[in-house]
C-alpha cells in the first residue's frame, strides 16, 4: 500500500481556502497527481484543503471521501513565552527543547504544559481514527508495526493539513510529534509518500520515501509559499511568532 499524504496550498485562513499563490500551486499538483494511478482519494473537512484537491478530482473525475478526523490538529496550551493559548507544537526551541518528556513518543504528552489540555485527548482520538483507517485498508496496527490481513498494492491519497499530518507521521514512525513539529516543515502542497514493506510474511511497516516534496512547483517555475516557516535569522523582516 502506497500513502500520499498532501499539505492544502498556501492558505487564507480568514476565509478557509487558498490565496491566489494556493490556488496555482493546487493547479500544479494536479499535474503531478494526475499521473499517478490512485485507489482512493480522501479530504479533510475543511475548505483550504478541499480546494487544494478540486483541481486533481475534477481533472481525473473522481471525488473523494471526507474524513472528519483528518481536519487541522486541535490541540491547544498556553505556551510559556506568550502564556496564552495557543496551538500545541508552536513553541521556541529553548522553551519546548528543556522539556525531558518532550522527546518520549510515549509519554511527551504527559509534559506539565499539557496538563488540564486537550493535547492527550486529540493525539490518541486522532491515532485511534488513523489506525482503524489503515485497517480498514488492510493493515492493522499491533503496537509495534502492522499485522497484514489484506495484503495490497492500492495508492491512496490524503489532501490534509501540517500538523495532522505530522500526528500521522509521527505515530507510523514512532518519533515524539514535538520532535517532528519543530525539526520537519512542509510548504504548501507538499507531497509525503509512504509504502509498506512486508519483508516477512504477514509483517509490515510503512517507509517514507519522501517527506513534503515540492518538485511540483518548482517544475512550474513557482516559488514555494512561506506558510509554516519562521525567519531564517532573526534580523530578517519575517515571521518571528
Amino acid at each position: 500500500m502506497k500513502l500520499i499524504l498532501i499539505r492544502h496550498g498556501d492558505p487564507d485562513y480568514e476565509l478557509d481556502s487558498l490565496t491566489e499563490k494556493g490556488f496555482k500551486e493546487a493547479e500544479l499538483l494536479s499535474q503531478r497527481i494526475t499521473k499517478l494511478k490512485v485507489d482512493e482519494f480522501y479530504v479533510s473537512p475543511l475548505g483550504r484543503a478541499k480546494d487544494t484537491a478540486k483541481p486533481t478530482l475534477e481533472k481525473m473525475g473522481r471525488e473523494a471521501t471526507v474524513l472528519p478526523w483528518t481536519q487541522e490538529f486541535t490541540g491547544w496550551c498556553i505556551r510559556p513565552d506568550v502564556n496564552r493559548k495557543i496551538i500545541c507544537w508552536d513553541w521556541l526551541p529553548a522553551d519546548w527543547t528543556s522539556e525531558p518528556l518532550f522527546y518520549d513518543k510515549d509519554r511527551w504528552f504527559d509534559a506539565k504544559a499539557f496538563e488540564g489540555t486537550n493535547v492527550k485527548e486529540e493525539y490518541l482520538y486522532v491515532t485511534g481514527q488513523f489506525k482503524e483507517f489503515l485497517g480498514d485498508h488492510g493493515y492493522e496496527w499491533n503496537g509495534k508495526y502492522f499485522d497484514v490481513k489484506k495484503a495490497n498494492s492500492d495508492t491512496v491519497v490524503i489532501f490534509c493539513h501540517y500538523g495532522i499530518t505530522i500526528v500521522m507521521l509521527s505515530m507510523l514512525l514512532g518519533i515524539s510529534p514535538m520532535l517532528m513539529w519543530h525539526g520537519f516543515v512542509s510548504a504548501p502542497t507538499g507531497v509525503t509518500t509512504l509504502t509498506t514493506e512486508e519483508r516477512s510474511e504477514g509483517r509490515a511497516y510503512f517507509r517514507m520515501s519522501s517527506y513534503g516534496d515540492i518538485s511540483h512547483l518548482y517544475a512550474g517555475d513557482e516559488e514555494p509559499a512561506f506558510a509554516a516557516r519562521f525567519c531564517e535569522k532573526f534580523t530578517d523582516d519575517t515571521r518571528h511568532v
